[in-house]
């Protein structure tokens, strides 16, 4: 089994830029980390922070986690990733998903409907341009290139890139939760960028992964607090789980909210109805309230250093194969490191 490697995580803003990025950067290359990870909601974008970061290290691996697809076409992200991969010298990892319905309709203005589909063609296009192979064309229907709508003018034609790619494997990760999804991500993907991942019992997972290459990569974000107070550590891990939970989505059938979904499929029906009843009607801590302390303890790394070590081993075990440390400034990442 692979020695299990080590990410940052530095996620999306929220309501301004970390002031801290690349001395964070900087020091997860110093302390061996083997890469550092970007994303986007509906405010920063994940391409510009990871070229700041990359432009002020030298070996650490750029990825985001995750580009959102509906926020730009697929040449224009197998542009970024080009270009990124080139200035930084081989070093991005392009991951990629198709966040939900709520932000995918109501920020970006397009349709969300059949997300496998259009996955499955924005990949093939993003490969196609990084291959360089021939002019780069699609059938569609999600991206048809050249463009064939009736309200075109008709005289597109296919086009190479200009740029001869540094690598035309540049590494594609998927951001996903369903089990279709998770599948095709095992089924076309060099990795796989889960939200929630309980090392303990990956069984949830085993059917959507049986088909998954030897060498598939999984990157998990794990919450990480080296403290004496696992009940206040509790508490922060349950209040991410609440927000997702309850929070990012609709109620309704499958599909309005993938996130509790999961939750279900993990075993957590009732107390995952419970924490959306009471998030959306503006009970938050009562939603929170209600996560059970052993599935945040399960899904995050929480307590006295050698609680942490020991509780290591199960994803040491896992099939994750890399850990995404959020840490919220240096001398906490230091010591995190010194843990692991």
């Amino acid at each position: 089994m692979a020695e299990l490697k080590y990410g940052l995580a530095t996620g999306y803003w929220g309501g301004a830029p970390p002031s801290n990025l690349v001395e964070m950067a900087q020091e997860a290359e110093k302390l061996g980390f083997d890469s550092v990870w970007t994303a986007e909601a509906y405010g920063n974008d994940a391409f510009t922070p990871l070229c700041w970061m990359g432009a002020h290290t030298e070996k650490i691996k750029l990825g985001t986690a995750i580009v959102q697809m509906s926020a730009r076409t697929p040449v224009s992200t197998a542009m970024h990733a080009l270009a990124i991969d080139h200035m930084s010298k081989g070093r991005m990892i392009l991951g990629l998903g198709v966040s939900g319905p709520q932000v995918v309709e109501g920020w970006y203005g397009r349709p969300f409907p059949k997300p496998l589909a259009r996955t499955r063609e924005y990949i093939d296009i993003v490969r196609q341009v990084l291959a360089r192979e021939n002019p780069v064309t699609s059938a569609g229907p999600h991206y048809p290139l050249p463009y064939d709508g009736d309200d075109g003018m008709g005289i597109g034609k296919p086009l190479k890139s200009i740029v001869h790619p540094l690598r035309s494997d540049i590494p594609i990760y998927l951001g996903a939760e369903g089990p279709k999804n998770v599948a095709l991500a095992a089924e076309i993907g060099a990795g796989w960028l889960p939200l929630f991942y309980n090392p303990y019992d990956e069984r949830v997972y085993a059917e959507s992964l049986k088909h998954a290459s030897p060498d598939f990569e999984i990157a998990q974000m794990v919450p990480v607090n080296v403290t004496d107070d696992i009940e206040s550590a509790l508490f922060g891990v349950k209040s991410f789980i609440a927000l997702y939970v309850g929070g990012m989505g609709a109620k309704g059938g499958t599909g309005h909210n993938f996130h509790k979904d999961l939750f279900v499929r993990m075993g957590y029906e009732e107390e995952a109805d419970k924490i959306q009843e009471l998030y959306l009607s503006g009970r938050k801590q009562e939603a929170v309230a209600v996560v059970p302390d052993d599935l945040a303890d399960s899904i995050a790394l929480l307590g006295p250093r050698d609680r942490i070590r020991d509780r290591l081993q199960a994803w040491r075990d896992s099939r994750v194969t890399t850990l995404l440390i959020a840490s919220p400034n240096v001398e906490a990442l230091r010591t995190v490191a010194e843990v692991i």
